[in-house]
């Protein structure tokens, strides 16, 4: 047989074979729920795998979130409490508002979700410094910014930056202000001992530094911080949109649109005396005097919380249990280098 021949059959036996395959099947999906709230009478672990996902930054009303090998992946959007971006728990195909999971969040006019699991609002003062948790080796400052309401003889606040202090180290991580909210802007900013901490814009870009982390979500505007061993800090620049402002009257100018933080935090090795408006919430004695059943639980007592110096990092207020001296030489000597990966 000729070597033109041979091509010949060779090419006709190669057609018949692709076209006796069988066609590849598209990968199966799960159509998932929206929950508006957090989730009732379900154990969802600490530790459970999720994704952050934005569909209504990006005008799609679902988004495939979650594809693992051998499973189904997971078609889901946002509740309607948080259309523009949200946590959706892959085993569950179930998407939540990310200020509806865990004990640990502080989120908009500060409502905080304790320790202990009840929910609360803290609205401290604008432009003040206000201690959030303080324990042995580790100390949380909240800057707070705002808008004064006269008809509620008080000022809507906000959580701008936090001051964190632990060993010799100082960590800062803060909103960037704007005028002009822009989602594809990153409005996060963060230093290590006054040195910024810079991570690429693109999504699970990670930069370490010994025993801490910054972890971006996504490419802008939400990042993981954790120190191991000792916290893990999740931190959401978002600004008051439009609908906020309509709804609530918050006083939003055209020259600020009050961009703050969402923040989860998750503590590993707290003491029994910790204090501050969160830390007291993980004590193990922690009676909680607020009415839960109040449509709006509010925490006094600010001024035994305010921060008395004007330096985010003071360690000055009223309930501070921090002991600079006295920490462990493993957390003072968790970050003497930094690297970026």
């Amino acid at each position: 047989m000729s070597a033109l021949k041979l091509l010949v059959v060779l090419c006709g036996t190669a057609m018949m074979a692709a076209g006796q395959a069988p066609k590849q099947q598209p990968a199966p999906v799960v159509i998932g729920r929206a929950m508006n709230g957090p989730p009732k009478n379900m154990n969802i672990p600490p530790n459970t795998k999720y994704k952050i996902i934005t569909p209504g930054f990006h005008k799609r009303k679902y988004e495939v979130a979650c594809s693992e090998k051998g499973r189904p992946g997971c078609y889901v959007g946002c509740p309607a409490n948080c259309p523009n971006k949200c946590l959706v728990f892959c085993s569950y195909c179930m998407s939540f508002c990310m200020c509806d999971i865990f004990p640990g969040t502080s989120c908009g006019d500060p409502r905080f979700t304790g320790g202990d699991g009840n929910t609360f609002y803290f609205h401290g003062k604008k432009d003040e410094n206000f201690c959030i948790l303080s324990d042995n080796n580790l100390h949380i400052n909240a800057h707070f910014i705002g808008n004064h309401n006269p008809d509620l003889k008080r000022d809507f606040t906000w959580v701008q930056a936090l001051g964190i202090s632990f060993g010799d180290h100082r960590l800062y991580i803060g909103a960037r202000r704007s005028v002009e909210w822009d989602e594809e802007e990153d409005h996060i900013q963060i230093t290590l001992d006054g040195e910024p901490v810079d991570v690429d814009a693109v999504k699970n870009a990670r930069w370490t530094s010994k025993a801490l982390s910054v972890t971006r979500m996504d490419a802008v505007n939400t990042v993981m911080v954790e120190l191991d061993g000792v916290f893990s800090i999740s931190a959401n620049a978002v600004p008051i949109t439009d609908d906020d402002n309509r709804i609530h009257k918050y006083g939003r100018t055209n020259t600020d649109s009050l961009v703050h933080l969402d923040l989860g935090f998750k503590f590993h090795a707290l003491t029994n005396h910790v204090d501050g408006v969160l830390g007291q919430t993980y004590r193990p004695n922690y009676v909680n005097k607020l009415d839960i059943r109040a449509k709006m639980p509010i925490m006094g007592g600010a001024p035994k919380y305010i921060v008395s110096s004007s330096s985010l990092f003071s360690t000055d207020c009223a309930v501070s249990r921090f002991h600079h001296r006295n920490n462990s030489t493993s957390t003072r000597r968790a970050v003497v280098s930094s690297s970026a990966s």
